[in-house]
């Protein structure tokens, strides 16, 4: 029993010691937090990933739809739209520190920051570095957060900087619940994607 006692004590510790868990996330809604809690700690560790679905976009400049492919190695990201978006294909690929935007028939972009980069050259303020987290149905770690779970503990929406991200719905892939349709907001530009196919993956750290 004692032993029993100490593991559950250190696992809280290890937990309340990951960035990606702490007081910056302020969660309500019907789900339970420590399912929650369980159902992040999983996500977290998937650090690679290829998604086949369909984006849709509305800014001010700018308003279609057409086809995504993200790959996700790590650090290492390679994001793929293309489709009547208005500015024709774009192809964004990086790590931190160095991005390379690619447009068809304008030429190759680069930039420290994805966000710089597509403000710069396509109008969007899209918070790329948190898409990261977004997309695997998880609040960015870096700053403060609202959260809401729905009846699966699960997210049903997030607002982060300005944003606000609405799951409509999950797919389960190789034992992880991940979202499959969901919609962000921001200030002039909402976005909805469609996960036509996830492939997570562990690559190790």
């Amino acid at each position: 029993m004692l032993l029993r006692h100490f593991i559950t004590f250190s696992l809280i510790a290890v937990l309340a010691g990951c960035s990606s868990f702490g007081s910056r996330e302020a969660v309500q809604g019907q789900g339970n937090a420590q399912l929650w809690r369980e159902h992040k700690q999983q996500l977290s560790t998937l650090d690679g990933w290829q998604i086949n679905g369909k984006v849709g976009i509305r800014a001010p400049k700018d308003s279609g739809s057409g086809t995504l492919f993200w790959l996700q190695r790590q650090d290492y990201y390679d994001i793929r739209l293309s489709g009547p978006l208005g500015r024709g294909a774009a192809r964004l690929t990086g790590r931190p520190g160095q991005v390379v935007l690619e447009v068809a028939n304008q030429g190759r972009f680069e930039a420290q920051s994805p966000e710089s980069l597509l403000a710069e050259q396509l109008g969007w303020e899209l918070p790329v570095s948190h898409l990261v987290w977004w997309v695997r149905g998880l609040p960015a770690p870096d700053s403060k957060s609202q959260l809401t779970l729905d009846g699966d503990s699960r997210l049903a929406s997030l607002k982060q900087d300005g944003w606000s991200v609405e799951y409509l719905s999950y797919t389960e892939q190789n034992g992880y619940w991940l979202p499959e349709r969901l919609k962000l907001h921001g200030q002039d530009l909402d976005v909805t994607v469609v996960v036509k196919e996830w492939q997570p993956r562990q690559l190790g750290h």
